[in-house]
């Protein structure tokens, strides 16, 4: 069901907002539910600590280190030698 909401502005800010919109080839009722989708959008969902927590916990494992630079680029050329032979 759909909901209708009352905002109260200065006559500068609702002209503003009236030219904005007029620019983007919309109606001002529409710039507001796009200015206001992307504002929810932009609020953090969930608990900021509970991620914080989450992203120290996976930064204190130790994963697998990656091979030098030119030892993977010899593997990988290798590799791909390798494939041509079967084809």
């Amino acid at each position: 069901m759909a909901k209708r909401l009352q905002v109260i502005l200065q006559d500068s800010e609702y002209r503003e907002f009236q030219r904005m919109a007029r620019s983007r080839h919309m109606s001002l009722a529409e710039w507001v539910r796009q200015a206001l989708d992307a504002a929810r959008r932009r609020e953090p969902v969930g608990d900021v600590a509970k991620k914080l927590a989450a992203i120290r916990a996976a930064a204190a494992h130790n994963g697998p280190l990656s091979p030098d630079i030119d030892v993977m680029l010899a593997e990988i050329e290798r590799g791909s030698l390798s494939d041509r032979s079967f084809g």
